[in-house]
């Protein structure tokens, strides 16, 4: 696994001298700057909507795990559009397609977690008796 990580942005580099090769350098270079800009966009989008489901959260909406997953997958498609490369720019384009998406998570961690309602929340307040004593200082 680190070997990869080692390997990786060597591969990004060659793919990206291979694209300059088979078109040119100023096309490589304009593919980095609108892939950068292109992440920016996505991470802002998607910070913006993020603080707008967490002011419903805090309405007693439902937020569910799929919906936070949702919300970090963009953001990590966003950061991987970011760093120069058509590897990453690949498995951003991966993590982007929804179904594709939930099919690897589903592989990766089993079945999904259920949602939290707070309107669901059927379980009784029990009361816990005992004694006490007030001590002063």
């Amino acid at each position: 696994m680190r070997f990869i990580f080692l390997l990786l942005p060597w591969l990004e580099l060659f793919t990206l001298i291979q694209l300059g090769v088979k078109t040119s350098a100023l096309t490589a270079i304009v593919y980095v700057l609108a892939t950068f800009m292109l992440g920016v966009a996505v991470l802002r989008r998607q910070g913006m909507g993020m603080f707008e489901r967490l002011r419903q959260t805090q309405e007693g909406k439902i937020l569910g795990p799929e919906l936070m997953l949702d919300d970090m997958a963009l953001g990590l498609a966003g950061l991987l559009l970011i760093f120069p490369g058509i590897i990453s720019d690949v498995a951003a384009v991966i993590v982007v397609i929804g179904p594709i998406r939930r099919l690897i998570v589903r592989g990766v961690s089993g079945r999904a977690p259920e949602p939290y309602a707070p309107d669901r929340d059927i379980r009784e307040n029990d009361t816990i008796e005992g004694e006490f004593r007030h001590v002063d200082d």
